[in-house]
């Protein structure tokens, strides 16, 4: 399943892109994440809860960068995760790339490839849009506070 997405982060490019290459960091913004560790150079391991209609789900898996090209602004991850409970899984090749705005904000682009197995499979294309778009709304959310709290903290430490 393809899914393409699009948000506007309130924050010049360089800014965006400096805080998304802090992958702790922009694991506290995304929604539900119950533990997050590097375990690698750019490979990273979590379990992040997910309700999609009336089941609920813990998937655990690795996350790993594939690319970060501050030149062209665009970023590459895969990830696999699983929930042994429902048997389900998810496998996704993602890219991202930010796009300077002239009002000083910055679009950021994102293109999954995203296969879906199991039970969760069974929700449809749907289904499955919506709660990415669901999930990426409040990411951004939260990643905008964080940018907010993290230029609020360096502006009173000079």
């Amino acid at each position: 399943m393809i899914i393409d997405q699009q948000a506007t982060i309130p924050a010049p490019i360089d800014r965006v892109w400096d805080f998304l290459m802090d992958v702790p960091a922009v694991s506290k913004c995304v929604p539900n994440v119950e533990k997050f560790e590097q375990s690698g150079e750019n490979v990273y391991d979590g379990v992040v809860g997910v309700k999609v209609g009336p089941i609920s789900v813990h998937l655990d898996g690795r996350i790993t960068v594939t690319e970060q090209d501050r030149d062209n602004w665009t970023a590459g991850m895969v990830g696999e995760a699983t929930d042994k409970r429902i048997r389900g899984a998810v496998k996704t090749k993602a890219t991202m790339h930010l796009v300077p705005r002239d009002d000083g904000q910055t679009d950021m682009l994102v293109h999954a490839d995203a296969s879906i197995l199991g039970k969760l499979g069974q929700f449809g294309q749907v289904v499955m849009r919506k709660k990415a778009d669901q999930v990426l709304a409040e990411f951004v959310q939260n990643m905008s506070k964080a940018m907010a709290q993290r230029e609020a903290a360096g502006s009173s430490a000079g």
